[in-house]
């Protein structure tokens, strides 16, 4: 009971938290997302590192990654065009390039692929949210990436518990259902007809997106549970009590952002 009281009070913590910096949008969810970024950052470099939980040293890569990380949101912030964006992406390649040839052979190839594709995966993804929500429509549109992965996640569990039979990936997730799958991916796009629908922005426009992205959001949930099955951890961190760390509760958003701003150009321009 104590643990339950734990995640549904911190849930209603990083909810409301949330829920501010996405309303009152700029430099409030810039910081709030460079914060999520870094320490998704240091949770997937410590998860994936070849010595395990016990070494806490900060590698030369690991230090250009969360370097990059940090420029790259400050390129957003004061400049926010797309093409700069990604200047300072093919630039952090270079850099993390001139570590690795100028240490060679002190780390390895993997870990050279390793700090560029944390830098991918976490930071450069979830920055997709702050490009929605500065974009036309973005204070309507940036509550989508959270339709389509969280109630999406809801439903899913819900549907799955009720009538779920069919495991969808047993070898990698065996509580999860076909059934389960089917639901968020439904409910999800009820949700986003709704809310479309309320906005103005057009319930039939939102629903697609708001479905694509709910199917997007499970690869994403279970992408982030094989590489922690990779790796052998239960969680990525303990930084939000009762739901492990950042990456585990934003696992499926990482990647849902990015798809919700790709799908929002194509059909709002």
């Amino acid at each position: 009971m104590a643990g339950f009281r734990t995640r549904v009070i911190s849930a209603a913590v990083l909810v409301a938290v949330l829920g501010l910096a996405l309303f009152y949008g700029g430099v409030w969810l810039w910081a709030l997302l460079l914060f999520l970024s870094e320490a998704g950052l240091f949770e997937f470099y410590r998860a994936v590192r070849k010595n395990g939980k016990k070494d806490r040293r900060v590698t030369a890569t690991e230090f250009v990654g969360y370097i990059g990380c940090l420029i790259y949101y400050l390129v957003m912030l004061f400049s926010g065009a797309e093409n700069h964006l990604f200047y300072t992406v093919i630039g952090i390649l270079i850099l993390l390039m001139f570590v690795f040839v100028a240490r060679f052979p002190e780390y390895d190839s993997d870990e050279f692929i390793r700090a560029y594709f944390g830098v991918i995966y976490v930071c450069v993804t979830l920055s997709f949210v702050y490009l929605i929500r500065t974009g036309e429509h973005g204070q309507y549109i940036v509550w989508v990436i959270f339709i389509s992965s969280w109630i999406c996640d809801t439903c899913a569990y819900l549907v799955g518990v009720l009538i779920g039979k069919h495991r969808l990936v047993p070898k990698l997730s065996p509580k999860k259902s076909v059934e389960g799958a089917i639901g968020g991916v439904a409910g999800a796009s009820l949700v986003g007809y709704l809310f479309g629908t309320y906005t103005g922005m057009g319930g039939m426009s939102v629903m697609i997106i708001s479905a694509v992205g709910a199917v997007i959001s499970q690869f994403g949930d279970l992408t982030a549970s094989a590489l922690k099955r990779s790796h052998d951890i239960k969680d990525y961190g303990k930084i939000i009590p009762g739901h492990g760390g950042i990456l585990d509760r934003f696992d499926s958003v990482i990647i849902t952002s990015a798809v919700t701003y790709i799908l929002s150009r194509l059909l709002f321009g």
